[in-house]
């Protein structure tokens, strides 16, 4: 539990309406799962990043910094430490020819409104990812053929120091759902794209395209936490559960997908623990019949085992 005194400490450099204790982590995360955090702050700018991240490294306070929850499992049992929301109050989006430069609480999906609105092409395939830019840019988060490490030239970030830094494409070291500051203390600020100019018209109906394909292939009715696995090389994750055998299959209130095996749903009543029940079998029976680990694209919050 966060103390007294750390609570009095926080309400020194975020306004205390901002500022909940016991918050239930269902009603932030796409999934509507997880337990309360002992402390949940919302941020309203980086200086409040700055000092809130150097006084609970100084402290040995557990934090962890939070988007939209999109890809997100948090323990029924909660969290022992401090949830660092960087939401709507830092999500300012600032177009300059084609270089668009979005603040880490911006949604991928307002990035890539603001590239249409600017007849600029390139963000098509972020209108339909549910998480944050911040978030986005940590996980190389991609779609349909197009992902980050295409467009982003910069990243901005505060270090465990409170110190602001500037990474660029080739220093963030992109891969398959990674980055550099997936293994880094590092929280994202500020996101960069540089674009090309295109035709309006033509990016409306690539993100009407892609969007009809989501609609028609995911699960979008159903709380989520979007793919539940990476890809595994040489194989479509969906597809693997699929033949295992795993379509519908149902532990308490979560489900996989009738629609797509690669994603399991929160029916109405789902648990972590639920999900998490079905992630381990899918993981155990696909290993035994194709000799293939199915990682996890989902974060773990509050599970001291994994």
């Amino acid at each position: 539990m966060i103390s007294k005194a750390v609570v009095e400490a926080l309400q020194k450099y975020v306004p205390e309406e901002n500022i909940l204790l016991q918050e239930p982590m269902a009603g932030h995360t796409t999934f509507r799962i997880g337990g309360p955090a002992d402390c949940f702050l919302q941020l309203e700018n980086e200086e409040q990043l700055k000092k809130v991240q150097r006084y609970l490294n100084l402290v040995g306070v557990p934090f962890f910094v939070l988007g939209n929850g999109s890809n997100l499992l948090v323990n029924d049992k909660g969290y022992r430490g401090v949830i660092l929301q960087i939401g709507q109050k830092m999500s300012e989006i600032v177009v300059q020819g084609c270089r668009i430069a979005a603040k880490a609480g911006a949604s991928m999906a307002q990035a890539a409104q603001a590239a249409l609105k600017h007849g600029l092409t390139g963000l098509e395939f972020a209108s339909g990812i549910p998480g944050t830019v911040g978030g986005g840019v940590v996980m190389n988060a991609g779609a349909y053929g197009g992902e980050m490490s295409q467009v982003v030239t910069q990243v901005t970030v505060v270090n465990s120091e409170g110190e602001t830094m500037e990474i660029d494409n080739e220093g963030m070291e992109f891969g398959y759902r990674t980055s550099t500051i997936k293994h880094s203390p590092f929280t994202v600020t500020e996101v960069v794209f540089c674009l090309k100019p295109g035709d309006r018209e033509a990016i409306k109906g690539k993100m009407e395209e892609l969007a009809a394909r989501r609609r028609e292939r995911q699960p979008l009715e159903y709380p989520s936490a979007g793919s539940t696995f990476k890809r595994p090389e040489g194989h479509f994750a969906g597809q693997l559960v699929m033949e295992a055998g795993f379509r519908g299959f149902q532990a308490g209130g979560a489900r996989v997908s009738d629609k797509h095996c690669g994603f399991i749903i929160n029916t109405g009543d789902a648990t972590a623990a639920d999900v998490r029940k079905i992630i381990g079998e899918i993981q155990e029976r696909v290993k035994e019949m194709f000799h293939v680990n199915l990682e996890t694209e989902i974060v773990f919050l509050g599970w001291e085992d994994i």
